[in-house]
């Protein structure tokens, strides 16, 4: 696979909106680590279970990705995203990509209860 961190990237962003965990992992290394405040997951078997925690916080979420930088294969990601029942504003991820993968990603982000007036 010969793409970018850029191509690789918009991949990733297409695939987390499907939800399909199959297809967000696929752009992940077999060896890739995920990393959080709660651990560390490991292959693509860990991608699944650390997005889809993600995607459990924030079901059919609206994201907004925010600010990308770019360093050869590092990318630095701030992001928001709104769901019906919660909200982050302060997302904050790190990826490195190599040979058209993502090998690892960190993920911070503070979930926050949407409250009704």
């Amino acid at each position: 696979m010969d793409r970018t961190p850029e191509e690789t990237f918009e991949a990733h962003v297409s695939a987390l909106g499907s939800g399909d965990l199959d297809a967000i992992a696929a752009n992940f290394a077999p060896d890739a680590v995920f990393i959080t405040p709660s651990g560390i997951l490991r292959g693509r078997d860990g991608v699944k279970q650390g997005i889809e925690a993600v995607l459990t916080d924030l079901p059919n979420a609206q994201w907004n990705p925010r600010n990308p930088k770019f360093a050869d294969d590092v990318l630095f990601l701030e992001w928001a995203a709104t769901a019906a029942t919660a909200h982050v504003d302060d997302g904050v991820d790190t990826f490195v990509f190599r040979d058209g993968l993502i090998h690892a990603q960190t993920v911070r982000y503070t979930l926050r209860t949407n409250t009704t007036p």
